[in-house]
C-alpha cells in the first residue's frame, strides 16, 4: 500500500486573537450600546414596564449597529481599568438625561391636563396608573395617553434616535464623566414643564374661568337659583367640548419642545 501524503496529516490551524483584538472589535458597538439601551430605559414610551427588557435591548443593538457609519471613533480601553468604568458611567449618564430630557415634555403635557382637570372639577376622580407607578387624575390621564399617540405618529421617536446619534459627536466618549452635566444643566428644566403646561392649558383655563365668572354673576342677580347644582355640569361640560377643540392642536407645542430640548444634545 503507498503512504498517504504527510499534507493530509495536519491539522487545521485554529483561530486565535489577542485581548487587544476583541477590545479593538468591540469598542464600537459597546460604549454605544450603554447610551442606547440607558435612553431606553428613561424614554416614556419605551421605557414604560409594559415594554420587555428584550426588546429594548434588541432595538438598542440594532439601532447601534444600524448607526456605524455615522459614528466617531470609539476609544479601546481595557473594562477592567478604573477608566472603562468612569466610560461606562458618561454614557449611562447621558442616556438618561436624554431621555429625562423627553420626559420632561410629556410631564409638561401631563400638567396641563393636571390644570384642566382642576378647573373643570375632576380632580376628584384620581386613581393610580400602573405605568408610572403614581397616582394621577383623569384628564391628565388622557393627555399623557393621547401624546403617546402623537409621539409614535409623527415619528418623534426617530428624532430621539437621530439626538443620541448626533449626541455622540457633541459630546463623545471621554474620561470626564460630568463635563457633560455642567454643559448641560438639566437641573434647570423644571421651568420647562410649568412654562409648557400652562401654556397649553391657558385657552382651556381661560374659557373656564369666564364660565365660572359668569356662574358666578348669576348667583348675584337670581339668588334663589342654586348655581352649585348646575354649575358642576355647565363646566363640565365647557371643559369636555374645549378639550374636543383644542386637542388636534397639540401637536405643535409638543413638537416645538420636543425639538428645543432635543437640540441641547446636537
Amino acid at each position: 500500500m503507498t503512504a498517504l501524503p504527510p499534507t493530509l496529516y495536519r491539522r487545521p490551524a485554529m483561530i486565535t486573537f489577542t485581548e487587544a483584538q476583541l477590545l479593538a472589535w468591540l469598542s464600537p458597538i459597546f460604549w454605544p450600546f450603554i447610551r442606547v439601551l440607558a435612553l431606553f430605559s428613561a424614554l416614556p414610551v419605551l421605557g414604560q414596564r409594559t415594554v420587555p427588557v428584550r426588546v429594548r435591548v434588541g432595538l438598542a443593538l440594532l439601532i447601534v449597529v444600524a448607526a456605524q457609519a455615522s459614528l466617531p471613533e470609539m476609544p479601546v480601553v481595557a473594562l477592567d481599568s478604573p477608566l472603562a468604568f468612569a466610560l461606562i458611567a458618561q454614557n449611562v449618564l447621558i442616556g438618561l438625561v436624554l431621555g429625562f430630557a423627553v420626559r420632561i415634555v410629556f410631564a409638561a403635557v401631563e400638567f396641563a391636563g393636571e390644570l384642566i382637570g382642576l378647573q373643570m372639577g375632576l380632580n376628584y376622580a384620581g386613581f393610580f396608573d400602573p405605568g408610572s407607578g403614581a397616582q394621577g387624575t383623569a384628564t391628565s390621564r388622557f393627555f399623557g395617553t393621547t401624546i403617546g399617540f402623537v409621539f409614535i405618529a409623527i415619528n418623534a421617536h426617530l428624532l430621539v434616535v437621530a439626538a443620541v446619534v448626533q449626541s455622540f459627536h457633541a459630546f463623545p466618549v471621554a474620561a470626564e464623566p460630568f463635563a457633560f452635566v455642567r454643559a448641560m444643566r438639566p437641573e434647570t428644566w423644571g421651568a420647562e414643564i410649568f412654562g409648557l403646561g400652562l401654556w397649553i392649558a391657558l385657552p382651556l383655563i381661560g374659557m373656564l374661568l369666564f364660565v365660572n365668572l359668569v356662574l358666578g354673576i348669576i348667583s348675584r342677580v337670581a339668588s334663589q337659583m342654586n348655581v352649585f347644582a348646575i354649575g358642576f355640569p355647565i363646566t363640565l361640560g365647557v371643559g369636555l367640548v374645549g378639550i374636543l377643540i383644542t386637542l388636534p392642536l397639540l401637536q405643535a407645542p409638543f413638537v416645538m419642545a420636543l425639538e428645543r430640548m432635543l437640540v441641547k444634545f446636537q
